[in-house]
């Protein structure tokens, strides 16, 4: 296959979405919306440990039973305020393997609190984690990926994105639908997972976003839409 240079017009792309699912008005209202910066910024500290969390926890899970179990994990960690659960000691970790409703997987419960310390950390930096997030540019998103990946843990893969989407920040995330388009549109030979196909996806939602006006979240979307 041979990889384009420019990116191609996303019109075909979203009228194959449209012709696929409903029409034009329909897509519409199924399409994501990213929150406002001074939103994301608002939002405390705990809720984004929280989330992050409980996207850890979803990971090869169904959704369904996690989220059941999510008002205990609330309970046990403190409403994931970050200063009292980044002090939990490794013998409340060990109480939490004996807690039946609770999801017992050492390796995410250890995660908690050293997401907390580092959510801690950033929000130290930046003024607050929520700060951190909306000033950083959507136009270097798989940026702010490894960033996480980085300073989190269990953040790599689709992880981050997918904490990213439910916060509300503005990022696509590659589903194997939306890595199946980006491949028909000559972007990348395979779902990316190297830096440099990275970089070519991030270049071609940036010019995408030019010519639509669309956040990332909703070109993600039609992308995934637009293929068998």
């Amino acid at each position: 296959m041979t990889l384009l240079h420019v990116t191609p017009s996303f019109k075909p792309i979203l009228a194959r979405a449209c012709a696929r699912h409903g029409g034009a008005a329909a897509i519409e209202k199924s399409l994501p919306k990213p929150k406002t910066a001074r939103a994301l910024a608002n939002l405390d500290e705990d809720r984004y440990l929280s989330l992050m969390s409980l996207r850890i926890f979803r990971a090869g899970l169904k959704h369904s039973l996690v989220d059941a179990k999510w008002p205990e994990f609330e309970k046990v960690f403190f409403g994931f305020a970050p200063n009292r659960v980044r002090a939990m000691p490794d013998e409340a970790l060990e109480r939490c393997m004996k807690n039946e409703r609770l999801i017992r997987h050492w390796a995410k419960l250890k995660s908690i609190p050293a997401n907390a310390k580092a959510i801690a950390a950033i929000a130290s930096e930046h003024g607050s984690f929520g700060a951190y997030l909306a000033s950083w540019p959507a136009a270097d998103i798989v940026g702010l990926w490894a960033d996480l990946a980085k300073r989190c843990q269990q953040m790599g893969g689709n992880s981050g994105p997918y904490f990213l989407r439910m916060a509300g920040k503005d990022t696509f995330i590659v589903t194997e639908d939306v890595a199946a388009a980006l491949i028909a549109a000559r972007i990348v030979e395979k779902k990316p997972t190297s830096k440099a196909d990275l970089r070519r996806v991030q270049a071609a939602f940036n010019d995408w976003a030019a010519q639509t006006g669309r956040p990332l979240c909703q070109i993600s979307r039609l992308l995934a839409l637009s293929v068998e």
